[in-house]
This record gives structure tokens, C-alpha cells and sequence, in this order.
């Protein structure tokens, strides 16, 4: 509002100084003017007074003097002779006067007779009889003393002089109020402009904005104080985009973390917080039914013996099945603790690792032990001459042989998934007919079809038949699934090999009717020595090394494709992979 702003109280404050002055001012000058013009107006009523006397005196005639004193004597003065007590002389009266005085009141006032027996002059102001009007009335005694002269006059003269000098000093000082009033506001407004102007600016301040610019108009201390403005505006300019830098840097370095933050102050209140501590949380919540607190009691409480013990602490939890580590530590501001950081990390892959490595060696020891074993007891026997015949014999040393072959294979294979879990895959891509080239590997089968009377049969549908892959790689896993589908596939099943264009890829597709795999089983099958035969009592024809369907997909994946299986047991099993068009480089 214009009533609180500070024009209207800098303006309010110098009108009512000045208002005040001129005020106390005025006063005194109509006082000063009424006791001048009622002194001048006495004193000039003395010196005519006196002028009468000397004209009385000088004149030995009376006629003479009594008529130039009656031409000299001012308009609107009267005067009155005593030349004794009997005998006076009283001037007539001028067109416009009102007032006169009988003769007999100056005889009848004692405070002036008193006065004139004493030789004194008489100067009174006082009212007519029968009138309101007030007269002044100068007396002088005659220099023989026997009379005296009295001049008198009404006041009005005067009231009207000082009425008009009231006019001139009141519209004086109307003028003044009117001047210092349009004064005091352009000071008021010229002095408050800037600091309007800074005003505004320290709200865009306070709004985020920083570039708003006060301009420097003077060279006093408003400039001054806009100088300091704008170099305080440079400054918070500096230091909040320095702040909004590490904040965001910050903000950036927490959101690209792989572990979560908390960060809580004493009171358990979250503070900071990134991606993975919230999706921690939401889990934690979820499976404890805990929607509607901040922060699971678990925490709480774990961060309470932190604040307690004032030392780091860290804890191992499951959570949806995931292993989380806690780590809290104490968090300081001057050796004071003012809140707690808790790290989380997400330790499910390397328990996972930890475990895969466990069953790696169980698995390879499994696998290895029974071959091993084999060929050492039927070794023995032929040592100790057991088998007699040569027949014997040779059937020992063909078991010997297939179990080394095994070996061999599953060493080969295990150095390969090494490799290609390393990376270390090589590719050779080439342009391949795709039909000649499946129906190659289709006829390495066509003896085993016809032996366990297996309907084994294939369908294209493909307007590109060339294709850009690693022929050896891609046979590679062809075969192991059709390998796979003829171990799974009793007598008179049915094996179907189908290849077909979908967009830019191109699918390959083995399905037979066989036994099938669990469900429980099948979203592992991919896992290195998983076989979903857990007691592993196969024939042995048609025992594996449970690494063929692991290297199958890191052979697909190094082409950019996919590869899935689906199953229904006791009903058939297909696996599908897709291989791009355009492989990449």
C-alpha cells in the first residue's frame, strides 16, 4: 500500500515539519505584525498629537490653527482640543466614519485626567461606548497645562492592515506547503526509486532469478548501496551455480550408483536417498507389510545401536530373495554425530557366483569321478587278468577308450564355455545358404532316425536363403539340439526342424515330442551342468555333459540373437533361437 511504502512516509514527515515550521512561524509573524501596526498606528497617532500641539502653540489665533489642523489631520483620524476645561474644539467627522466620542468621556475618565494632571501622554486602546468597536486614544497635555489634545482612531485600520498581512502570510505559506509538498515527493521519489528497483531485485533474488541488473543513476550512497547490490547479486550468482553444480554432481554421482544411500539424521528422518536404496526400501516394506512408515522398525533399529555404539556396524539381510549388506556408519559435523549413512549393497550375484563355483567343482568332480572310476576298475581288471579271453579284453579296452573320449569331450567343452564367458569367442561369418546348410546337418542324423524309427523331417519358409553367420558356431548348436531332441525322443517320436524369416531375423526351430522337461526344470536348462535328471541314472547312450545347451546360447548370443525353450512334460520340448540378418561387426 502507497500508505506504508516510504515515499508516502518520507513525503508525510517533511510536509508536516515543514507544516510545522511555517505554523510557528506564522503565529509569530501575525503577532509580530499586530504589535507592529498597532505600535506604528500609536505612534503615529503621537506624532499628530504632537503636530496639533505645535500648531495650537504656534498659532496665536485659533481659528487659524483649528483650521489647519482640520486640513492637515488624516481622514480616518479623529482629534478633540481642550483648551481648558470649558472650552474645546473636536474636528468633524469623514465620510465613511462611524465612531466618535462626546467630549464629556474625556472628561469623565479619571485613569486619563489622572494622567494628563501628571504630564504624562495618554495611550489606551478601548471600546466606544454603545459599541463593540474598538478605538486607540493618544492624550497629551497642552503645553500650558491647562488642556490637552486627543487623538484618536478606530482599530479597525489596523485589523484590516493585519488581516491583509494574515492573507499574504497564509497564502505565503499555502504556497510553501504546495511547493515543498511537490518538492518532497519528487525527493521522496527519487530517493526511494532505486531502492524500489533494489527491492524488486531482491524478490527475482529470492525467486531464483539472478540476472536482474540495478542501474547506478548516482554517485551517493544509494549508489553506493546499488554498486554493492550488484556485487552481490554477482556473488550469490557464483555461489548458488557452484552449489547447483555439486548438488547436481551430486545428485548425479548417487543416481549412477550401483549401491543404495540412506542418509538419516537423529530423529530417523531421510535426508538423502538415491534409486536403489528406494527400490531396497520398497521391497523391505513389501514383504514386511510395513506401507505406511517412513522407515522399516529393522532399520530403526539398527540404526539406533549405530548412535549408541557411535561405531560402523554392518549387517547381512535377505530380502525377496536377494542378500543385502548394510553398512552404517556415524555420520559427524565437528565430532558431533548429527545423523547416520547406511550403504547397501546388492550382494545376490556374488553369492550366486560363490554358489555356481561350489556346484562347478561339485559338478566337474561328479563328472569327472565316474569316468575316472571306470577306467581305473576296468584298467585293474585287466592288470589282474580278469577278462581272459581276447574278446573280453577288447571290451574292456573299448569301455576304457569311450570313457577317455568322454573326458576328453567334457574337458573340450568346459576350455570352450571358458573362453566364451571370457569373451574370448571367435567368429568367422560367412554367406551361408541357409537350407543346404540345415539339411547337411540334418543327414548326420538321418541313420540315428531310421534306427529308433524317429520321423525326422524339416520345413523353410524363407524368401532369403543366404545368410551371413559362423557356419561351424551355428552347426555347433543346431546339432546339439537336434542331438539333445534324439536323447529325449522314444521310439516312433517325431523331430521337426523348422526355419522361418520374421523381420530382420531369421529363426531356427527344433521340437519333438519326447518325455519334455519339468517346469520346475526348464527355467534352468541353460545353466552349465544342469541336468534335469537330478540322480543321473540315464542310459548310458544317452548320458551328457550338461554343458551343450550353455554353449548354445553363448554361441547365439555372440551372434546378437536369442535362444528360448519351451517345454510341457510328457508332452515335447521346442527350443528356438533367432540369428540376425545383418550381423554385426
Amino acid at each position: 500500500m502507497f500508505w506504508k511504502s516510504v515515499v508516502f512516509k518520507l513525503w508525510s514527515t517533511i510536509i508536516l515539519l515543514v507544516a510545522f515550521v511555517l505554523m510557528i512561524l506564522t503565529v509569530l509573524l501575525l503577532e509580530f505584525f499586530e504589535n507592529f501596526y498597532i505600535d506604528d498606528a500609536e505612534q503615529n497617532l503621537v506624532n499628530q498629537a504632537e503636530s496639533v500641539q505645535s500648531l495650537v502653540e504656534s498659532h496665536q489665533q485659533e481659528d487659524v490653527s483649528i483650521e489647519t489642523v482640520n486640513q492637515l489631520m488624516d481622514p480616518s483620524t479623529r482629534v478633540t482640543i481642550f483648551f481648558d476645561e470649558h472650552q474645546y474644539w473636536q474636528n468633524e467627522a469623514s465620510q465613511g466614519q462611524s465612531f466618535e466620542l462626546d467630549p464629556s468621556w474625556f472628561i469623565a475618565s479619571s485613569d486619563i485626567n489622572q494622567s494628563l494632571s501628571e504630564d504624562e501622554q495618554i495611550r489606551e486602546i478601548t471600546t466606544l461606548p454603545n459599541s463593540d468597536e474598538e478605538i486607540m486614544v493618544v492624550g497629551i497635555p497642552t503645553k500650558d497645562e491647562q488642556g490637552a489634545i486627543y487623538v484618536y482612531q478606530s482599530l479597525n485600520v489596523v485589523e484590516e492592515t493585519t488581516d491583509q498581512t494574515t492573507d499574504i502570510i497564509l497564502l505565503a505559506a499555502t504556497i510553501a506547503i504546495v511547493l515543498t509538498t511537490i518538492f518532497a515527493f519528487f525527493l521522496s521519489t527519487r530517493i526511494t526509486a532505486p531502492l524500489i528497483r533494489m527491492r524488486k531485485a531482491a524478490s527475482e533474488l529470492a525467486k531464483g532469478e539472478f540476472h536482474t541488473k540495478v542501474p547506478v543513476l548516482t554517485y551517493d550512497e544509494i549508489g553506493e548501496l546499488a554498486n554493492s547490490f550488484n556485487l552481490m547479486r554477482r556473488q550469490l550468482n557464483y555461489h548458488i551455480n557452484a552449489l547447483n553444480q555439486e548438488k547436481s554432481q551430486l545428485s548425479s554421482i548417487l543416481k549412477s550408483m550401483a549401491d543404495g544411500v540412506i542418509t538419516v539424521n537423529k530423529q530417523f528422518d531421510v535426508l538423502i536417498i538415491n534409486p536403489p536404496a528406494e527400490q531396497f526400501l520398497e521391497q523391505l516394506k513389501y514383504e514386511h507389510d510395513l506401507a505406511e512408515e517412513p522407515l522399516p522398525e529393522m532399520l530403526t533399529t539398527y540404526f539406533n545401536d549405530v548412535l549408541m555404539d557411535e561405531q560402523e556396524q554392518s549387517v547381512e539381510i535377505t530380502v525377496q530373495g536377494r542378500s543385502y549388506v548394510l553398512v552404517m556408519t556415524p555420520l559427524y559435523d565437528n565430532s558431533v554425530i548429527v545423523g547416520i549413512v547406511a550403504i547397501i549393497r546388492d550382494m545376490t550375484d556374488e553369492r550366486q557366483l560363490d554358489k555356481l563355483r561350489k556346484d562347478f567343482l561339485a559338478n566337474v568332480s561328479h563328472e569327472l569321478r565316474t569316468p575316472i572310476s571306470m577306467m581305473q576298475g576296468y584298467s585293474e581288471a585287466i592288470v589282474d587278468d580278469v577278462a581272459e579271453s581276447k574278446e573280453e579284453k577288447q571290451e574292456l579296452a573299448q569301455i576304457i577308450y569311450d570313457e577317455s573320449l568322454r573326458m576328453n569331450r567334457l574337458v573340450n567343452e568346459l576350455l570352450d564355455l571358458a573362453r566364451m564367458e571370457a569373451g574370448h569367442i571367435q567368429l568367422n561369418p560367412e554367406q551361408v545358404d541357409v537350407k543346404t546348410f540345415v539339411q547337411r546337418v540334418m543327414n548326420k542324423f538321418t541313420t540315428l532316425a531310421q534306427n529308433q524309427k524317429i520321423q525326422f523331417n524339416s520345413h523353410f519358409d524363407l524368401e532369403q536363403t543366404t545368410v551371413m553367420f559362423d557356419p561351424d558356431r551355428i552347426e555347433q548348436v543346431l546339432t546339439n539340439l537336434i542331438d539333445n531332441a534324439f536323447r529325449h525322443t522314444e521310439e516312433q517320436g517325431m523331430i521337426h526342424v523348422s526355419v522361418w524369416k520374421s523381420g530382420d531375423e531369421i529363426h531356427f526351430e527344433v521340437t519333438d515330442n519326447g518325455k519334455g522337461i519339468a517346469e520346475e526344470d526348464l527355467p534352468f536348462v541353460f545353466e552349465r551342468f544342469y541336468k534335469s535328471d537330478k540322480a543321473r541314472t540315464r542310459h548310458q547312450s544317452k548320458k551328457g555333459t550338461g554343458l551343450g545347451l550353455s554353449i548354445a546360447k553363448h554361441i547365439v548370443e555372440s551372434h546378437g540373437g536369442t535362444i528360448v525353450a519351451r517345454s510341457k512334460y510328457e508332452e515335447g520340448t521346442a527350443f528356438t533361437f533367432t540369428l540376425p540378418l545383418i550381423l554385426d561387426e
